[in-house]
């Protein structure tokens, strides 16, 4: 693998993006850059300030009752939260505060929610927050998922993505493939580093990655 590239936020030059070249298999692609935001999602500094950058894109348009942190963006997740309060957005809850909750994996993949968090989500305007959004298959088993459990998504926020919408819903990020140009992400099947033989480098997903050899 190459050497890391750093690249800064247009609107924030503490929030930075650690991009790593390589071939990367990921549960649902794979994809030629592996996105560290270890920090920006740990780090207290980079989680409140891409939170403060997130928190401006959505402040003005998006009801939000409740935060589903996805991908390990718990930290992010109630540094947005406090954000969105402090500027005012609205939301429906009766105790006039936003939850941040996470969702649980069943064997399958599947994204179920226990009983005891059915009234952070049932009838409420919930924002999906993600490290990345790529091929849009989390995005997709999220809001289907959501859905069944009687929620509303109002609104879709990642630090990376490579679309600007997902099933109509529009994205809003702090970076996008503008900022990777060369950016790729692969079906497996069909994987263009693969047919030409380029050797694989790690095994990722939203926690980190495992060198091959």
């Amino acid at each position: 693998m190459q050497n890391m590239i750093k690249i800064k936020s247009k609107t924030h030059p503490n929030v930075v993006l650690k991009a790593i070249p390589g071939h990367f298999v990921t549960p649902n692609s794979h994809v030629n850059y592996f996105l560290d935001m270890t920090t920006l999602k740990s780090r207290l500094s980079e989680a409140s300030v891409a939170a403060r950058e997130l928190s401006r894109q959505i402040e003005a348009t998006t009801v939000v009752d409740t935060i589903v942190c996805i991908d390990g963006c718990e930290i992010i997740g109630a540094f947005l939260a406090e954000e969105l309060t402090r500027a005012g957005i609205y939301s429906m809850n009766s105790h006039k505060t936003i939850y941040i909750i996470t969702p649980e994996y069943v064997n399958s993949g599947q994204m179920v929610f226990r009983e005891n968090f059915h009234g952070m989500i049932k009838d409420k305007n919930v924002l999906l927050l993600l490290a990345s959004a790529t091929t849009g298959q989390t995005i997709i088993k999220a809001t289907q998922a959501l859905r069944y459990y009687g929620a509303s998504i109002s609104g879709i926020s990642a630090v990376f993505s490579a679309a600007n919408s997902i099933m109509g819903i529009p994205i809003k990020s702090l970076f996008s493939i503008v900022d990777i140009p060369d950016y790729k992400a692969y079906d497996p099947e069909g994987c263009s580093m693969c047919k030409d033989a380029v050797p694989i480098d790690a095994f990722a997903n939203a926690y980190g990655y495992s060198r091959i050899g």
